[in-house]
Parts: C-alpha cells; sequence; structure tokens
C-alpha cells in the first residue's frame, strides 16, 4: 500500500505550505497511471493527520485519465485501459504520454479563521 507513504510525503508538502494556518481541503491531481487507490489515499490521509495540525482536513482527488499521442497516425487518444498503452485510434504502439502520471498537490485550501472555534487554550 503505497497511498500511506504518497500520504506522508502529501501531508509534509501542505503542513510547510501551510505556514500553521488551519486547512480544509488539499487538492490532489492523480493520473491513472499512478495506480493509486483513491479511495485508500483518502483513508490513509486520516491515518496520516489524525493528531496533527492537519486533522480533520479533506483530500479531494481530481483523477487524470490517461491521454495518448500516436507517432504513426497523429491522434490524440484518452485510453480507458490503462493496461495496454498504444494508440486508441490506430492501435499503434508508437505513443507519448501526455498525461496520467500526474501525482500533483494543485491548491490548498484554507479554513477561515473567523469561521474557527477557539480550542480551550485560546480562550
Amino acid at each position: 500500500m503505497h497511498e500511506l507513504s504518497l500520504c506522508q510525503s502529501i501531508h509534509g508538502i501542505v503542513d510547510r505550505a501551510r505556514d500553521g494556518r488551519p486547512v480544509e481541503t488539499v487538492n490532489l491531481r492523480v493520473g491513472r497511471l499512478r495506480q493509486v487507490v483513491p479511495e485508500t489515499l483518502v483513508y490513509c490521509w486520516t491515518l496520516v493527520t489524525d493528531g496533527t495540525g492537519l486533522a480533520g482536513s479533506r483530500l479531494e482527488v481530481d483523477h487524470v485519465p490517461v491521454v495518448l499521442d500516436c507517432a504513426d497516425c497523429g491522434r490524440r487518444t484518452t485510453i480507458a485501459d490503462a493496461l495496454l498503452l498504444s494508440c486508441g485510434s490506430c492501435g499503434s504502439g508508437t505513443i507519448t504520454v501526455v498525461s496520467g502520471e500526474e501525482l500533483l498537490v494543485t491548491s490548498i485550501d484554507l479554513a477561515d479563521p473567523a469561521t474557527l472555534t477557539p480550542s480551550p487554550e485560546e480562550s
């Protein structure tokens, strides 16, 4: 289950970027070729963030399809079955992957400080 180690890396990136501010949502783009199970990634996020400054934040995953450019027929196709990488038009294997390999933190939605309930220590 490499989703756990991915979440640990994402946690480090987000924790540094938030600079102590509360986070509501972490938005990711994950390509189909990354072989990530989105539900497992979301579950692992709750495990990794529990008891940290990111506890309660959500992981939103945008799935990126596999898109190929074919050198033989010149067409760009979206592939439904990522196990076989060939042109969806002519079947050629002389292709370039255009998308589907992404794993990016695209944005972090910060909580509005005005809506936060102060912790007992802050009251």
